[in-house]
């Protein structure tokens, strides 16, 4: 598919599109007349000499200092070098180019006050395969994030590095081989192209994308878990659930009956009246997460497509407003959110793992092997789950409760939504391998309730399983079978052969 930018109709799947799978770019042409028609208004405030920050007037505390026309372009130029100060490792380039691609949409609302041209370059680069190369520390999230923003500028200017076709190299060198004209900066288009939230943003959605999809896979580990454990179904009755009322808790009651429906392993009945809570409160814990990955999509969603840039310029009122639209708080608390969200997730999922192991508490063999003190069988599995899930209990600390003052305290509260996003990005690969062991356990004690089989479900995610990891017998190391888990979660096949089993794994 071609994604078209207009400015209000850019989706996290549309970014997940262009970011990983390089799909082309183009503008829409009521876009293309409304970039021109705010373009001649600017053009024609400079003419009159109005001071305008940014424009004709020097940035943050120097915002009082009024500058000619003739200075305009060279302090374009000037603020992209002075704001290039990032630091640290790279960026992954799918998010730098979900970062181009949002920025360019942002453009593309016509209000930013840059010549067409601005947009097109930054699309030309997405179509070609030039990605600037990005540190990815240095941003505090307001104004926007202007320390990444403007090493991806310079590269719009011919300068700074890029990535192409797999190589890191000049700027310049990029955009030749690209067959990419350099652009000269005109009045305003340093500021338009930095001065916003469109990093973390593009971070941001590539989280909430992956922590949705890692959402249903965690739900179908708990199916398998609850059905190796001879769970108490009706603790997942649809009646409980409907009478509390929460949306997410419902459905993830009804996910789970649909995964272990058919299983004859909880059809043989163990005699107990209740499960422990991490068991039979699964819907309770996970629910809010769901709900929470609701909030937190609209959130973004409404980031992708917003005005976010100083001044904003409206041709029709004949008037340039001077604001801080480029302020990333909503971001930044919408990922400390999710993360405190998507650890508890972890959490819950390294209990399931302890019940499987604990004989007293699973009925199954010690740690899920024959041969009790000669094999250990999946003990030392759980630290690591336990290790990360401790991990991620700090990491879910907020960061955009930190405000730290800068510019001479004309920038005197900034979000650090940048570390937000970081952190969750750090907790979701964490995750990944939490609820990997997870699946890994369950289907290790899958094996001592044979003949009875699983149910729909959570027998279609045990064969994937069993294509990659073997039955343990006795010991062995278990990192590679702990990293094979995490490739399958990634690969999403197990979740894929499931919902072919028995029909998606819904979300609301």
């Amino acid at each position: 598919m071609t994604v078209t930018l207009d400015g209000k109709s850019l989706t996290i799947e549309k970014i997940v599109a262009v970011a990983r799978e390089n799909e082309p770019v183009n503008i829409a042409p009521e876009a293309i007349s409304a970039i021109e028609k705010c373009r001649s208004f600017i053009e024609d405030m400079v003419d009159k000499e109005v001071p305008i920050y940014g424009v004709t007037t020097g940035i943050g505390e120097f915002a009082r200092i009024q500058i000619s026309k003739e200075q305009g372009e060279e302090l374009q130029k000037r603020i992209v070098y002075s704001h290039a100060a990032a630091w640290g490792d790279h960026q992954p380039v799918e998010v730098v180019r979900g970062g181009m691609l949002i920025r360019a949409n942002v453009l593309c609302k016509g209000h930013s006050g840059v010549r067409p041209l601005i947009p097109q370059t930054l699309v030309e680069m997405l179509n070609k395969g030039v990605t600037p190369v990005v540190y990815e520390k240095g941003s505090v999230g307001t104004s926007g994030d202007l320390a990444p923003l403007s090493h991806v500028a310079e590269v719009v200017m011919g300068e700074g590095q890029a990535y192409y076709k797999g190589d890191v190299m000049p700027g310049k060198e990029a955009m030749e081989k690209a067959g990419i004209a350099p652009v000269h900066l005109s009045f305003k288009e340093g500021l338009g192209l930095i001065n916003g939230p469109q990093m973390m943003t593009s971070g941001a959605a590539l989280l909430i994308y992956d922590s949705e999809r890692l959402m249903k896979t965690a739900i179908l580990t708990s199916a398998m878990t609850l059905d190796a454990l001879k769970s108490v179904d009706k603790a997942f009755d649809h009646r409980l659930h409907e009478l509390r009322g929460y949306p997410g808790q419902t459905l993830v009651a009804e996910n789970l009956r649909n995964l272990f429906q058919g299983s004859e392993i909880m059809a043989n009945k163990s005699g107990k009246v209740q499960d422990g809570y991490s068991l039979r409160c699964t819907p309770q814990v996970f629910g809010p997460t769901l709900d929470i990955l609701v909030f937190v999509r609209r959130q973004i969603s409404i980031e992708i497509n917003a005005g976010s840039d100083n001044p904003l310029f409206f041709p029709d009122d004949d008037m340039y407003l001077a604001g801080g639209n480029f302020h990333g708080q909503g971001v930044g608390l919408a990922m400390d959110y999710l993360a405190i969200a998507m650890s508890e997730v972890g959490n819950l999922s390294e209990r399931h793992t302890n019940r499987l192991l604990n004989p007293t508490l699973s009925g199954l063999p010690d740690f899920l092997v024959e041969g009790k003190g000669l094999n250990s069988g999946l003990m030392v599995a759980q630290y690591t789950a336990a290790a990360l899930v401790s991990e991620n209990k700090v990491l879910s600390h907020p960061a955009s409760v930190d405000s730290i003052s800068v510019s001479a305290d004309q920038e005197d509260h900034v979000s650090m939504g940048p570390i937000a996003v970081r952190k969750m990005g750090e907790i979701l690969r964490n995750l990944h391998a939490i609820v990997g062991i997870e699946m890994m356990a369950a289907a290790q004690a899958f094996e001592f309730r044979k003949p009875d089989v699983p149910g729909k479900g959570t027998s279609a995610a045990y064969a994937e399983v069993r294509k990659r990891v073997p039955a343990l017998v006795d010991d062995r190391p278990l990192y590679p079978d702990i990293d094979a888990m995490n490739k399958l979660l990634w690969s999403g096949e197990a979740l894929d052969a499931a919902e072919k089993a028995v029909g998606k794994i819904e979300l609301l």
